[in-house]
């Protein structure tokens, strides 16, 4: 009998359900949350922004908070069913060589991804530079119900130390790669925020654009939340190892930590700072 109480009390602590003793509950395994880095609307052959590629770092990294899947199949409320964060990056405009052509945002997805968003699921689209064969008009479809619409202004490179008392990212240096503008309804119902303005006094790194205007949004609609940033390439590998593209490098960033907090934040995970 000693010995019988003996393994069940080595059971409970282990979390063990044995077969001799049915009445023990074993400890379920941690599930983190789904999240969905979507290609669906990235063109065949687009081969920036691959997981397995220039983002392999930033997928390493999500798989700490996140369940990780990468597909390029349609946005059904299906394929969402159990998803807490979808991520969509530089959704292309045109086929690549002789390739089909990249689906873009329907009707149908916006009533899709807006009903995924309101029920609480978050949603962060990252747009780009042009000549990244970026779409912007359909896209801009689905951020207008959000009350935010991607320009064709742009802003080059340059490191911008953020005010600490940005919400969520406040304090931290983010070197960013060149993007298209957001302009942000005031007015809609959905009160989307800018989280980042160009700040005119941190100068481009190369290159003389500098746009005045909102470089990162949030907004909260409904139950969900959502992101929609300028940039794709503050992600990429080489921004992280501070290796830089077309000559130019960022030194001294917290890109990684910025996103950790975007993504941790619009999947309503705790947002501290990293331990």
């Amino acid at each position: 009998m000693k010995t019988k109480h003996l393994i069940r009390a080595l059971a409970l602590a282990l979390g063990i359900e044995t077969a001799s003793d049915p009445t023990l509950c074993a400890a379920g395994p941690h599930t983190k949350p789904v999240l969905l880095y979507s290609r669906y609307y990235n063109a065949e052959g687009e081969n920036r922004y691959e997981p397995d590629g220039t983002y392999r770092q930033v997928v390493q990294r999500l798989r700490e908070d996140f369940e990780v899947r990468i597909h390029n199949k349609p946005l059904t409320s299906e394929a969402l069913a159990d998803v807490k964060l979808l991520f969509i990056v530089n959704p292309s405009d045109k086929a690549v060589g002789n390739l089909p052509p990249p689906p873009h945002v329907t009707a149908a997805d916006i009533l899709v991804l807006t009903g995924f968003v309101r029920n609480g699921g978050g949603l962060i689209v990252s747009g780009n530079q042009e000549n990244h064969n970026l779409e912007v008009e359909d896209m801009n479809k689905l951020l207008a119900q959000f009350g935010i619409q991607a320009t064709n202004l742009y802003t080059d490179a340059k490191k911008l130390v953020l005010p600490k008392e940005t919400p969520i990212i406040g304090g931290l240096r983010w070197a960013y790669y060149t993007g298209n503008l957001l302009l942000l309804d005031s007015s809609h119902p959905a009160k989307p925020r800018a989280l980042v303005l160009n700040d005119l006094n941190q100068k481009p790194e190369k290159g003389a654009r500098d746009q005045a205007g909102c470089l990162l949004a949030t907004v909260e609609p409904g139950k969900g939340r959502v992101v929609v940033v300028t940039d794709s390439g503050w992600l990429a590998d080489w921004a992280f190892d501070e290796e830089g593209i077309g000559g130019v490098a960022i030194k001294g960033q917290d890109n990684r930590e910025i996103f950790r907090r975007l993504t941790r934040w619009a999947a309503h995970l705790p947002v501290g700072p990293e331990p």
